[in-house]
């Protein structure tokens, strides 16, 4: 998995691709943890992710949590596949997906 962070004020963009599974996530949380702190809007980028497990999801609605109090979150450029997971698991209805 890569991920690409891009900072704009309190602005933070993430871009990840490739497989977000049980062994990549801890690698997006502690990003997200050393990231997160004053920022009022986080996208996401998922124009290069191929894979995404429940680990993955844990992740997200960590993120989604936090982001409530403090701002919005986006999730942008979702292929076919990851868009599967999220309404099977529900997380269409959680998450704002463009």
């Amino acid at each position: 998995m890569t991920i690409d962070k891009k900072e704009q004020g309190s602005e933070l963009e993430i871009s990840v691709s490739g497989r977000l599974d049980t062994t990549t996530a801890p690698q997006l949380e502690a990003e997200l943890k050393r990231s997160i702190d004053g920022v009022t809007r986080l996208d996401f980028d998922f124009s290069g992710l191929e894979y995404l497990s429940s680990a993955g999801l844990r992740v997200l609605l960590a993120a989604q949590k936090v982001m409530n109090k403090q701002g919005q979150m986006i999730i942008r450029n979702v292929n076919e596949t990851i868009m599967e997971v999220f309404e099977i698991t529900g997380f269409s209805e959680i998450l704002t997906i463009e």
